[in-house]
């Protein structure tokens, strides 16, 4: 997983901007992040990571953030913290989150490896291991079963199963 590093306050405006939200998430997408890394859209790959400083995800509420993010191929999100409303929204779209106290000590173009149920971060590139807060087990699964109403649906159909 490639590194892609950003600053301090990273707003939703920037990931995903204003003027593209009357047009579909393909069009969103690739104007992702442009004002600050013009060639992030187009060179993302998919399981690279996204790294960040303090309040990634400020401003508005806009679920189209992180979703752009996730229809690019990032894996994972690494930051010293989040918005309150942005960390909820990529976690119910399935994209985790983690919140590392020593991100910024990852740089641009590092290879990276995330341990989510181990809540470590090992910098392939410097040898180094930053450890992440651990994310909840319930926040987990919803990750992991694809956001949350795909976690919804399979709970529905596991309560059905057994009734």
């Amino acid at each position: 997983m490639k590194a892609w590093v950003f600053g301090d306050n990273v707003d939703t405006d920037v990931i995903a901007p204003g003027r593209y939200m009357k047009y579909g998430i393909d069009e969103i997408a690739r104007h992702c992040m442009e004002a600050l890394e013009p060639a992030f859209a187009a060179s993302v790959r998919k399981g690279d990571v996204v790294v960040a400083g303090r309040n990634f995800g400020a401003g508005s509420s806009r679920e189209q953030a992180p979703e752009a993010l996730k229809h690019l191929g990032v894996a994972a999100l690494i930051a010293e913290s989040y918005a309150g409303l942005f960390y909820r929204n990529a976690i119910n779209l399935g994209l985790p989150a983690l919140v590392c106290a020593q991100a910024k000590r990852i740089r641009a173009g590092d290879h990276i490896a995330v341990d989510l149920d181990a809540g470590r971060i090992d910098n392939r590139t410097s040898g180094e291991t930053l450890a992440a807060e651990p994310v909840p087990a319930f926040l987990l699964q919803i990750v992991r079963d694809g956001g949350l109403l795909a976690h919804l649906e399979k709970r529905l159909r596991g309560e059905r199963a057994s009734a």
